[in-house]
């Protein structure tokens, strides 16, 4: 995967109460089950000790009622085991999303941070083209703007933090807009990526939140794992 730089170059990304609300709710209707459960019983033993000996009740009724009985048994533990695989993936999910906590991770996303005069985005294109890069601060006030050619597939690129007119940004979270022509100057799809590493985890939401350079992403939103200390080379 090759890698550009900013260099001046002279060319023209639920909530704790809706979870607590379906937990009373799941609740709720385990205790009216097994209040329904309870009733049936009684109702039928009831049935049973004071049916008329002159006129027995039907086996076909007492059959339903077995039947209708069993239902009712089956659902309660469809509910108890349902309720287990539940809390056993929300664990899971907790316990993968812990182990993202300072990672090196790629999502798409345009808010990459700059730290110590340096932040990194990764440009995805379909074919060789000519990229035109803005980046803008947390303010809208733009800090950089470039055209450089750029390869098919990922490739790196690195802002030193100056803008054009040489000064010197500070650190914090900027945002890339990026757009992309052919040789023909015919507009090309091109799609900004974010490399950073997972600060936090919000393991009150479901499911559960990594924060990246300050903004929110669930698991399923990361595309790599980068492994620590790998380097990139540089196309200045």
């Amino acid at each position: 995967m090759t890698s550009i730089t900013s260099t001046p170059v002279n060319t023209a990304a639920g909530s704790t109460s809706s979870t607590t609300g379906t937990s009373v709710t799941g609740a709720v209707d385990t205790t009216m089950i097994a209040s329904n459960f309870t009733t049936f019983l009684q109702l039928l033993t009831t049935q049973l000790k004071n049916q008329d000996p002159l006129s027995p009740l039907d086996t076909n009724q007492f059959t339903q009622q077995l039947v209708q009985f069993a239902q009712v048994e089956q659902q309660m533990k469809q509910n108890d085991q349902l309720s287990t695989l539940v809390s056993l993936d929300k664990t899971a999910q907790s316990t993968t999303a812990l182990a993202y906590v300072g990672s090196t991770v790629v999502v798409d996303g345009s808010t990459a941070a700059l730290t110590n005069g340096s932040a990194t985005w990764h440009l995805n294109v379909t074919k060789p083209s000519t990229a035109s890069v803005t980046i803008t601060d947390s303010t809208g006030q733009t800090a950089y703007t470039g055209t450089f050619a750029v390869n098919p597939g990922n490739q790196g690129f690195t802002w030193d933090g100056r803008g054009k007119d040489g000064k010197l940004w500070p650190d914090g979270n900027y945002k890339m807009t990026a757009t992309a022509v052919d040789a023909n100057a015919q507009t090309v799809g091109i799609s900004t990526e974010v490399q950073a590493t997972v600060d936090s985890v919000d393991l009150t939401q479901t499911p559960p939140l990594l924060s990246i350079n300050g903004q929110n992403y669930t698991m399923d939103k990361i595309k790599r794992i980068v492994r620590p200390g790998l380097t990139t080379t540089t196309q200045n």
